[in-house]
């Protein structure tokens, strides 16, 4: 099937230039979904019990192109129809939301399957003989694949939404599952539209390949969660300030130890961020564009409530002054002086377009302070 609005997929019947089908894509796609094409769009509709404008909602909703009255739908659409129409009818979803869930994953697969096809096959297809095609070596490749991929995309799928379901269990309120207080933090690379016009375009392909892998394992290992990357920028959210803050430091850090990369500048908010198919909008994650925007090279502007946020968790104190003044009494007391992991330097008052005056503040590690 082709993909709709969702800007990628594969020619609907793998269609040479001449109209007829490829042999190899018609052998290629009953292999991957397990089943040759018997059903018109209405009849797949039929078949499932669904109407056919609902039909319609969810195949456009999961990136599939209109075929007319082509046979283009095999067993397995019938039964996806019928499960998504299934869970309207029992209550457990309403129609509005089966259609979000069509398109969520639509959408996210879609990439994923991009990605696998333009990265992955394009380097196991060379061919490993002189005198062979790579079209002759891709279907028994993708053969020994399929399983596997199979597989490990339906255990990484659990994983993150154990992950998930844990966090919303742990939410105050049932507002807050929806509506939530988060860190967000933008990163992004300095003078990127200048190197699109000075690089080749491989070498601007792994350049955005290295910072996009960097950052998502740098995020991953901190306790954030990657929203989405977009080339030279890099959106990602954490539940809580201190794993943000270390995040964006340990992006700066890493980035400027790495003499190919550019440099980096990190904008963070904390506050109330709304929650949508994996991605979040909302005030705070405006602000969070905006103080990229201005962020010195190499540094990490916050906030005024991250900061409030950081001191209150005593990750910084609130001055220099404060944090020697605590050093002290916990001295005459005889106790340990508290430790804080970063610093935080009030910045000039400046007006931010679209969202008044703000307070930036400085983001840097606490010299002492724990690693």
């Amino acid at each position: 099937m082709t993909v709709d609005d969702t800007g990628s997929g594969a020619d609907t019947n793998g269609a040479t230039p001449g109209g007829d089908p490829h042999p190899l894509a018609v052998r290629l796609e009953a292999l991957i979904l397990g089943a040759e094409r018997r059903y018109t769009p209405f009849q797949a509709a039929r078949t499932a019990g669904v109407s056919m404008e609902l039909a319609t909602r969810f195949w456009r909703a999961m990136g599939f192109a209109d075929v007319g009255q082509a046979k283009a739908f095999t067993e397995a659409d019938v039964l996806a129809l019928r499960r998504l129409a299934g869970l309207v009818e029992a209550g457990l979803l309403s129609e509005a939301m089966a259609v979000q869930v069509a398109r969520s994953t639509g959408q996210t697969t879609a990439r994923l399957a991009e990605w696998q096809i333009d990265s992955f096959l394009e380097g196991l297809t060379e061919p490993p003989e002189p005198g062979m095609s790579r079209t002759e070596v891709t279907y028994p490749i993708i053969e020994l694949l399929l399983p596997e991929l199979e597989e490990f995309l339906v255990y990484v799928w659990r994983r993150q939404l154990s992950a998930s379901a844990g966090r919303v269990v742990q939410a105050a309120d049932d507002e807050e599952m929806v509506d939530r207080r988060l860190a967000v933090g933008f990163a992004d690379l300095v003078g990127f539209t200048r190197l699109t016009r000075r690089m080749e375009e491989e070498e601007l392909g792994e350049l955005v390949e290295a910072f996009e892998t960097t950052a998502a394992d740098l995020v991953a290992a901190n306790g954030g969660r990657l929203i989405k990357t977009l080339g030279d920028e890099v959106l990602y959210a954490a539940d809580d300030a201190g794993v943000a803050a270390e995040i964006a430091l340990r992006l700066i850090e890493t980035m400027a130890n790495d003499e190919t990369m550019p440099e980096l500048r990190v904008g963070i908010a904390f506050g109330t961020v709304t929650t949508r198919m994996g991605d979040v909008f909302g005030t705070t994650v405006n602000l969070a564009s905006r103080l990229t925007s201005i962020a010195p090279r190499d540094a990490v502007l916050v906030d005024s409530a991250f900061a409030e946020e950081l001191i209150r968790t005593t990750e910084a104190p609130a001055s220099e002054a404060e944090a020697a003044e605590a050093a002290a009494t916990a001295e005459k007391e005889g106790e340990e002086p508290p430790t804080y992991r970063f610093a935080l330097q009030p910045m000039w008052q400046r007006p931010v377009r679209g969202l008044g005056v703000v307070e930036p503040w400085l983001l840097t590690r606490r010299s002492g302070g724990p690693a």
